[in-house]
């Protein structure tokens, strides 16, 4: 499966889910991973260096790719993974959108901030339009860096799942040091020791729901 992780605003945790999930698909899931690094900020490849360097091995194959070229080149590499994790920058580029034309999954995080929850529109409409070149696209929103306690999630997700696009996930992620302090020493939350098991949970629910699709975890 080919998963495109995106925003056209930064900040919103979009490299450290992107990570996350090439670890959990590679090292949870037994599959052959590619992390395409798509962002110029290159912060998925600083993982993977620290991770290599730490470990000796990713445990998944990884490269970096920019603007057009992503689409050309993930294509030619689909039957050699079993699953492709594009980390788009976070701006509307060239890689975005042409990681969208290839992509079998959009994973579109906000956090539960207005200044997040606006861009919904703009991401909607690339949606929209790569689905007239990859109609097999199916983009889902979720709340990264949640907070723990208040109403502002439950805004947020209102909000979000208004978007005739792009389906809300209700798989939010609540805003944990465990995610932060994993990737500063190239580890996913789904290795930290001692373990962060709340943090591991919502990972593997946010995957298990992204990848199946399964309607009990959607709402629109």
């Amino acid at each position: 499966m080919i998963i495109a992780v995106l925003q056209t605003k930064g900040g919103v945790g979009k490299s450290t889910l992107a990570v996350n999930l090439a670890v959990e698909r590679a090292l949870h899931a037994k599959r052959n991973v590619l992390l395409v690094d798509a962002d110029e900020q290159g912060t998925a490849s600083d993982f993977v260096a620290i991770r290599a360097e730490r470990l000796g091995s990713a445990g998944f194959s990884a490269i970096q790719l920019h603007g057009a070229a992503v689409r050309g080149e993930v294509l030619a590499k689909r039957e050699k993974y079993d699953d492709i994790i594009i980390d788009c920058g976070g701006r509307d580029t060239a890689a975005l959108r042409a990681a969208l034309t290839v992509a079998e999954r959009a994973l579109v995080p906000f956090q539960p901030r207005s200044f997040d929850v606006w861009t919904i529109d703009k991401v909607g409409a690339l949606v929209a339009e790569a689905k007239t070149l990859n109609p097999a696209l199916k983009a889902f929103a979720v709340i990264n860096c949640a907070d723990s306690q208040g109403s502002d999630n439950q805004a947020a997700a209102a909000a979000l799942a208004e978007n005739p696009h792009i389906t809300y996930l209700d798989t939010p992620l609540v805003r944990r040091k465990a995610f932060p302090n994993s990737n500063a020493i190239g580890l996913s939350v789904l290795e930290a020791n001692p373990a962060d098991h709340k943090a591991r949970d919502e990972l593997i629910r946010l995957v298990d729901a992204l990848i199946s699709a399964d309607p009990t975890n959607l709402k629109r």
